[in-house]
């Protein structure tokens, strides 16, 4: 028996060695401290045997049995609990090993039952399918022992199960008690203290009856002497216990004084726990009488906040009443004040009844002034656009008598251009004529020629003639562009100079009213008293108030408009300006580019006609080609520097005519905008907003006819 003891212990030390715990399992002595099995049951359940319960168990030992044999008391504790709370299987008292002949001789049989508990919490826990394949990976003699092991453990019977008193007596809530927060108060901290002492004391008589019964059943063997090795092996284990047997009593006595001490101590923390109390109820009622005081003191505060608002209230009744003296004084003088009053209005009307004719005289004449100054409006206004109309003359006239130059000059460039073309066909012509066989139909001269006049140089020259060409071109087009500019630059101080106009229209009407404002208020002091004439008169002063009020703000917006058009017209100009100077500088790049042109051409020409194929070294052509291509490169680098400013001054003129085109749509908007807003009919229109009205009537048609007028001369 002992034999499959040993061979159960090897295998499930192999099946052990599959778990690579850090310490050392390859021999019963490296299981006899228990750590290497605390670190397996760690893995195969860490919610129960977690991080805690690994901490209460020593980690060396070392030769000290006792701690050993706490250790595996500890592990053997857990795992009957596990069993029992977790597994639902309690184990079998046969099945239980003698942890002291494991930790003190390492015995194989005892340490196979360990080992066969740690097989069953393994094959029973949530991760049993993980733990059977690793069984399965083992040697087959391996894992026969281990299924045998399994066998035995669940094939017994488990009627005699282990209770708790049969092993420290020890209950199910024991661990939960060492694993307690340590967020208690300090009087339950020593009562669970108390009772940990408790349970060790208990623990550690029972272990010494066991010891005594071991010692009792040695000394029985020891009365029954077998052979002298036998009596030897029992003499030393006799003293060992009886060793063992001191240690465990002096352990107990110092676990007993120390118990004293503690119920020492708990019996001074109720004591103060009592005092506490007592000074908590006395403070309690001291609070009690601090809170009735306190209500007194509110409810005496409220009392006299009541007494000081019935105070104000007696004050305001009594300065209410010396007020309603006075209203009562008031309404008598404002009774003789009516009656007098009443006499002066029937006074009043006799003098309005007079009056009445003088006002309809009066509204004839202000009729008559109205026609005055709408006729002087529309004459100033003529007189306005003639004057424009007259600039934009003397502004074209200009322009023509610049084009008319221009043309002259290039009507003189054209004649020395056809004039230097003829001479250059009369040349050949007078060489055919002194020569016959210099005759430019020959093909001796056309291979001189040829010779002479390289096909680079002829390519260069025809080139040039395109450029030139397409330079000309885009001359054209930029003048054309400069004329656009230049008639949005007309029309927009033809709107300038409209309002402006308008401007010091409305500045006469200002001052106009002014006048007529100063004669109400003279009126108004000669005739003088509180009358229903006087009431009129002070109404129609306040409407030519708030008339002239309309009409500084009207002026104030469209002198604010008009400054706000002038910016972008002398930009407008400044940039028309530049881009005019500009084309004069390209003008001026074109006539010096051409003027090369010509003396090259003419070089060559004379070059051409000097040369002769006899009298000329061998060396003389390539050289005045050469420096006519270096020439002619130069002239290219030029030709290629001009076009890059050409096409950046191109590119900065498309932004600025699209800069005017979108400041010409916005200020249309705007000018439509404000003339939908002066047509558009008020509720309750003024004085002024009706002498607007007739006047932007007025207006409109002789707007029409100018810009019908205008539109033909334009053409023109």
């Amino acid at each position: 028996m002992s034999m499959d003891k040993e061979e159960l212990c090897g295998s499930l030390l192999t099946w052990l060695q599959t778990f690579n715990v850090p310490p050392p399992c390859t021999s019963p002595q490296d299981l006899s401290s228990g750590l290497a099995v605390a670190f397996v049951l760690n893995q195969i359940d860490p919610s129960w045997f977690n991080e805690a319960w690994l901490q209460g168990i020593s980690e060396d030992p070392g030769p000290n049995r006792r701690l050993k044999v706490s250790n595996l008391k500890a592990i053997l504790q857990s795992l009957v609990e596990y069993s029992q709370d977790v597994l639902g299987h309690p184990i079998l008292e046969q099945h239980l090993p003698d942890v002291s002949l494991i930790g003190e001789f390492s015995d194989p049989e005892e340490l196979g039952k360990l080992l066969q508990l740690v097989l069953g919490c393994a094959i029973s826990c949530e991760k049993k399918q993980e733990h059977i394949q690793r069984i399965m990976t083992l040697e087959e003699s391996v894992q026969h022992v281990v299924m045998e092991a399994i066998q035995e453990l669940m094939t017994k019977d488990t009627s005699d199960s282990l209770s708790p008193e049969t092993y420290g007596n020890f209950d199910s809530q024991s661990r939960r008690y060492y694993f307690l927060s340590e967020e208690a108060d300090e009087g339950d901290e020593l009562r669970q203290r108390c009772l940990d002492l408790e349970r060790q004391l208990v623990l550690l008589s029972e272990e010494k009856q066991s010891l005594a019964q071991e010692n009792s059943v040695l000394r029985e063997r020891v009365g029954r002497p077998e052979d002298e090795g036998a009596s030897g092996l029992t003499a030393k284990k006799l003293l060992l216990l009886q060793t063992q047997l001191e240690q465990l009593q002096e352990e107990n006595f110092r676990l007993e004084s120390g118990r004293e001490d503690e119920r020492m101590r708990c019996v001074e923390l109720e004591r103060e726990v009592a005092e506490l109390q007592q000074r908590n109820q006395a403070l309690t009622s001291l609070a009690q009488e601090a809170q009735a005081l306190k209500d007194e003191m509110d409810e005496l505060r409220q009392s006299s906040e009541r007494a000081g608002q019935l105070e104000a209230t007696l004050n305001s009744c009594r300065r209410r009443l010396g007020e309603l003296r006075e209203l009562r004084r008031q309404v008598r003088q404002l009774e003789e004040c009516n009656a007098s009053h009443a006499e002066r209005t029937r006074q009043l009307e006799e003098e309005l009844r007079r009056a009445g004719s003088l006002r309809a005289q009066l509204e004839a004449q202000r009729r008559q002034v109205q026609e005055l100054q709408g006729k002087r409006q529309e004459e100033a206004m003529k007189a306005e656009k003639w004057l424009f109309e007259c600039r934009n003359l003397e502004e074209k006239y200009e322009s023509v008598t610049k084009e008319k130059e221009r043309l002259l000059a290039e009507r003189d460039s054209l004649r020395e251009a056809n004039e230097e073309l003829r001479c250059a066909q009369m040349q050949p012509r007078g060489l055919a004529q002194a020569d016959p066989s210099l005759d430019p139909t020959s093909p001796a001269v056309g291979n001189l020629a040829a010779e002479i006049l390289p096909a680079e140089l002829r390519e260069t020259l025809l080139r040039l003639q395109l450029e030139n060409k397409r330079l000309c071109q885009q001359e054209a087009a930029d003048r054309e562009r400069q004329e656009e500019l230049q008639r949005h630059l007309e029309e927009a101080n033809r709107a300038r100079h409209g309002l402006e106009t308008q401007h010091r229209l409305n500045q006469q009407q200002l001052s106009e009213l002014r006048a007529q404002v100063e004669d109400l208020q003279k009126a108004l002091q000669e005739q003088g008293g509180k009358t229903e004439d006087s009431i009129l008169l002070k109404k129609k002063l306040e409407e030519h108030l708030q008339k002239l009020h309309e009409a500084d703000l009207e002026l104030q917006r469209k002198r604010e408009y008009i400054e706000e058009l002038e910016p972008p017209n002398d930009s407008s100009t400044r940039r028309i300006e530049e881009l005019q100077h500009s084309l004069q500088k390209k003008d001026e790049d074109l006539r010096a580019v051409e003027e090369r042109y010509r003396r090259y051409v003419d070089r060559a020409r004379t070059v051409i006609q000097t040369l002769e194929p006899k009298q000329q070294p061998p060396g003389g052509a390539p050289l005045d080609l050469h420096a006519l291509r270096t020439q002619l490169r130069e002239r290219d680098v030029r030709i290629r520097h001009l076009e890059m400013d050409f096409d950046k001054s191109r590119s900065q003129r498309e932004q600025e005519e699209k800069l005017l085109i979108s400041a010409w749509y916005n200020m249309g908007m705007a000018l439509q905008q404000r003339a939908g807003e002066e047509r558009a009919p008020a509720h309750a229109q003024s004085f002024l907003a009706q002498q607007r009205l007739a006047t932007n009537a007025r207006r409109g048609p002789l707007g029409r006819l100018a810009t019908l007028n205008m539109r033909p001369a334009d053409k023109h």
